[in-house]
């Protein structure tokens, strides 16, 4: 038996983990998969309920589970908290506590959206790329930082950091990912300002040596996100650190037509990993089935890939996912002319019931 611990959160995310659940039950069944589901509170949901953003119950509870699948987390209600109290300071502590140092961000554009990109559909047409975004480190965990009065007035500090053994492990997460793909890996910095970006440039050259089969290359940030929109289909796998991630995986995923189109897998040394869509928690639709699940659901398929073993049932949800985009089934986001627009419930049935009429 294996144990999935779901983390709906905030906002859409009870909706969205709802319709991914429908389809996670359904694989199941086809498959024969036996699943133990938990539930938990995380973000906001947790504050309101537990009076902290990652409880001591949910923690444990993730410590016990194979894998991880969560919603979204955050909403405006919670700004005025204190810093420590806040909804993604749930999310941030809890990738810490696994030790999720590995963040996988897959870019795809299915042919069926090549029209809702916002590139013309020949710059964007075949895009398959992944994202390795390094998740523990950096300036998000790095110490000191604060704010703080200096010669009267104040002054906010963070502090980037890496040290070679931070970096080898998601180097060597990147190099493998890529001999899983097309053998090519660009590894983004800021080199030519950044010590830490010096530091990260010359681990991975190091690594590299390991994996003579892949064409390494290096690139500046900056100039990496101009590349990202002039010709993206230059990349195969690129692995950065945190920030750097956070903001290129962003900008990628809009490449695809919608951001409610693209899942993440969060994973540490031992496989076991936390799975979620890359969008937020959109409160300003929240409750009101518009919400596209698409992304959650490709979540499951990724956590059931990557922890849980099971590549038939993965394969099976993302063939679902084309079969619904084939029909012309499209929620608010992806929506365009002649296609059918439906809401968060009725996409999700279309996924299951697409699985239903698959028999491999």
């Amino acid at each position: 038996m294996q144990r999935i611990l779901v983390l709906p959160g905030d906002g859409i995310g009870p909706e969205i983990v709802n319709e991914a659940l429908k389809v996670l039950d359904r694989v199941a069944e086809l498959d024969g998969l036996e699943l133990e589901i938990d539930e938990g509170l995380i973000g906001g949901a947790a504050y309101d309920a537990a009076g902290h953003p990652y409880p001591e119950t949910t923690r444990e509870m993730a410590r016990e589970a194979d894998a991880i699948l969560l919603g979204a987390v955050g909403g405006p209600q919670y700004e005025a908290l204190e810093r420590p109290m806040r909804p993604e300071r749930g999310l941030l502590g809890i990738r810490s506590d696994l030790g999720l140092f590995a963040n996988l961000r897959p870019a795809i554009l299915y042919p069926q959206l090549a029209a809702a990109s916002t590139l013309r559909p020949e710059i964007v047409a075949g895009l398959d790329l992944l994202i390795v975004r390094e998740l523990t480190g950096d300036i998000y965990f790095g110490q000191p930082r604060g704010i703080e009065e200096r010669e009267g007035e104040r002054v906010g500090f963070n502090t980037a950091i890496y040290s070679e053994s931070e970096i080898e492990r998601i180097a060597r997460v990147g190099f493998e990912a890529a001999m899983q793909r097309g053998r090519r890996l660009c590894s983004v910095d800021k080199a030519n300002v950044l010590e830490v970006s010096e530091l990260w440039r010359e681990v991975v050259v190091r690594v590299g040596r390991d994996y003579p089969e892949v064409e390494l290359s290096h690139m500046y940030v900056d100039n990496a996100a101009m590349q990202l929109v002039r010709a993206p289909k230059q990349f195969d796998v690129m692995v950065t650190g945190n920030i750097f991630g956070d903001i290129l995986s962003d900008e990628a995923a809009m490449l695809t037509g919608s951001i409610g189109m693209l899942p993440s897998a969060s994973l540490n040394a031992e496989k076991a990993g936390l799975y979620e869509p890359i969008h937020g928690s959109a409160p300003d639709i929240a409750g009101q089935d518009k919400a596209n699940p698409i992304a959650t659901v490709l979540s499951v398929a990724m956590l059931l890939r990557h922890s849980l073993g099971h590549e038939s049932a993965a394969r099976r949800i993302e063939a679902a996912v084309g079969r619904v985009l084939d029909d012309g089934l499209r929620t608010a986001d992806i929506v365009s002319e002649g296609c059918t627009q439906v809401g968060t419930a009725a996409m999700g049935d279309a996924l299951v019931a697409a699985l239903s009429t698959d028999n491999a």
